[in-house]
């Protein structure tokens, strides 16, 4: 007899049981896995909404009749609750959430809060003492306007450890970008001067800067002190063509214009940066989205997950009105501690911004998807070129790197239909066996990789790609038929004689015969793709090794010498010539060598 199927989820008495306090809910499906994240102002009303509609759009209702359970967690504030949704989304990718792809960290500029300030690049925390400008939209724009600054202020941008060690200016004083404060060149009043002027610049407020120089100018002229006035004049003439140069058409002052479109299951949103009248560029980002999300869906899930991170303009200009955004703007407000305003034009300048932003939405989302509709036809030539019944899900490449024998790195990159997949990159250092010897090599770290994932129990690649020829693929047989894997299609891929692009040779393990495909062919291709990559791979892996050796010290070999008592004997005898000297009990006077490490020390220093 059939076991009675469990009871159909009752959503609306299960929201009737709860408050109506801001929370963030949780939908499961009946297997727990997790279906959609969601924030709300009142826990009980949002939840109902799922459940009191005749009709909902298809994606929702496809989610809903999936609803086995749902979760809830109360917090104090609307603010909270969005902090805690960004936080569940990115940690558990949930299936109907939209997810923003990028999450790379911003880069501002960072001015210190040193007797002489620092003026320099910054990304990631804000934990140093100082002020922070920013975010801006791209790196080119933090360059250009940091160039710009120690032009005009001539800050320093050194690091503190080369500025305290300073006997005389560096190249950077030469060349007026910086007066010399590590010698004394510049006095403490002057230097904060250019300090609070570059602030301002930051802030916007040129026009105040300038006024305060021909003030500065007009009496130094007064004073007979005419080469300090012709410096002024100089710096305000500077400061005048900037001005010219950073004028904006419009009224916005410190606002993002942000334009999304939706095609083929992705968003792309695009930005515009204003901040303090300047336009500081452009910047576009695409979001995992379902088929049937709507720009509506895409923009609001972006703007919650966008700026529960980086400090919100006063102003977001959308090009789609979202949902819950009285609620959101009330979040960004409370996180940035002034009014955020959250608006869809409807007529005039901004409207105008608005349909620029979405242009260039479009485009970008339109190269993207042109892109992968490439990458897509590569792939499935892959199907005529090796003869297989369909286009393999998975295929790993390997390739050995090294510098005569030394440092030898193994890569393994993995590809599928959708790109590289850089989260399954592997690398192996390969040890015990013949210098130079790239065939022990490749069967070493076919092996590894191969016992680990039988030992993981995880799929086996549907196409093993060996950058090599017949004797790099003999071994990887040898590899896998010790660890009794048998049926993986193994393919070896060499430059050919004259080691030419289009011009490889494909070696068949199966069946022993070697292709020489057309330079064209989509098959090949996106094998050369994966190859490329994996050669990329193994040459970073073996740089950093070999790097990592040349700037490693004999004492490391010793067992029981870290880093601590590496330091603490090298401060103790002034470098390594002078441990080599000293004796077992002279070893024992360093902070933490006993008696048996100092005479290990000692035995190897002098085998």
């Amino acid at each position: 007899m059939a076991e009675p199927s469990p009871p159909a989820f009752d959503g609306r008495a299960f929201a009737r049981g709860l408050g109506s306090a801001p929370g963030v809910y949780r939908m499961l499906d009946a297997a727990g896995a997790l279906l959609y994240v969601g924030k709300a102002k009142s826990l009980r009303k949002r939840v109902a909404s799922y459940f009191a509609r005749p009709q909902l759009e298809p994606r929702i209702a496809a989610m809903v009749a999936q609803v086995a359970a749902i979760e809830t967690t109360v917090v104090r504030t609307e603010a909270e609750a969005l902090i805690l949704e960004n936080e569940l989304i990115k940690s558990l990718k949930p299936r109907y959430n939209v997810l923003l792809k990028d999450s790379k960290g911003y880069p501002s500029i960072f001015l210190s809060g040193d007797e002489f300030p620092r003026l320099g690049f910054h990304r990631g925390a804000r934990k140093a003492r100082g002020r922070y400008f920013g975010p801006y939209p791209s790196v080119v724009a933090v360059r250009e306007t940091l160039n710009r600054l120690h032009k005009l202020f001539r800050l320093r941008n050194c690091s503190d450890s080369f500025f305290r060690n300073r006997s005389r200016p560096c190249l950077q004083y030469q060349i007026r970008r910086c007066t010399g404060p590590c010698v004394g060149l510049v006095t403490a009043a002057d230097y904060a001067r250019d300090v609070r002027h570059a602030g301002m610049f930051l802030e916007g407020r040129l026009p105040l800067v300038i006024d305060e120089l021909v003030a500065a100018m007009e009496q130094a002229s007064a004073a007979l002190d005419f080469e300090q006035a012709a410096s002024l004049r100089d710096e305000i003439a500077h400061l005048r063509q900037m001005q010219a140069k950073q004028f904006v058409t419009g009224n916005e002052q410190d606002a993002d214009v942000l334009a999304c479109v939706v095609g083929a299951g992705v968003g792309c949103v695009q930005a515009l940066f204003f901040r303090d009248g300047t336009s500081l560029g452009s910047r576009h980002w695409l979001l995992r989205a379902t088929e049937n999300a709507t720009p509506t869906e895409v923009l609001g899930a972006f703007v919650s997950q966008h700026y529960a991170e980086l400090p919100a303009p006063r102003t977001l200009l959308l090009s789609h009105p979202i949902e819950d955004a009285d609620l959101i703007a009330a979040a960004l407000t409370a996180r940035a501690g002034r009014k955020v305003e959250i608006l869809h034009p409807q007529r005039g300048d901004r409207v105008k911004l608005v349909e620029l932003a979405l242009r260039n939405a479009g485009i970008a989302l339109g190269t993207q998807l042109g892109s992968d509709a490439v990458q897509r036809e590569r792939w499935q030539g892959l199907v005529p070129l090796l003869g297989l019944d369909q286009a393999p899900c998975r295929v790993e490449c390997f390739d050995i790197s090294h510098t005569l024998g030394e440092g030898t790195v193994a890569s393994c990159v993995v590809a599928t239909a959708d790109g590289a997949q850089k989260a399954l990159y592997r690398r192996f250092n390969i040890r015990d066996v013949t210098p130079g010897d790239d065939y022990a090599a490749m069967r070493q770290a076919i092996a590894r990789r191969f016992r680990r994932l039988i030992e993981e129990r995880v799929d086996l690649p549907d196409l093993l790609l060996i950058d090599g020829g017949a004797g790099q693929v003999a071994q990887a047989l040898a590899a896998l038929r010790e660890l009794g894997i048998d049926g993986l299609r193994v393919v070896g891929i060499s430059k050919g004689p004259d080691r030419r692009p289009g011009m490889e040779e494909l070696v068949l393990a199966d069946s022993g015969r070697v292709l020489h495909p057309r330079a064209d062919s989509p098959g090949l291709l996106a094998l050369q793709a994966v190859r490329d990559e994996a050669h990329r791979f193994a040459i970073a892996g073996h740089r950093g090794r070999r790097e990592k050796a040349r700037s490693g010290s004999v004492l490391d070999e010793i067992e029981g010498i870290g880093a601590r008592r590496r330091s603490a004997l090298l401060k103790q005898f002034g470098g390594l010539q002078g441990i080599a000297r000293a004796g077992v009990e002279e070893l024992m006077q360093a902070r933490g060598i006993d008696s048996a490490l100092a005479e290990r020390i000692y035995a190897h220093l002098h085998r």
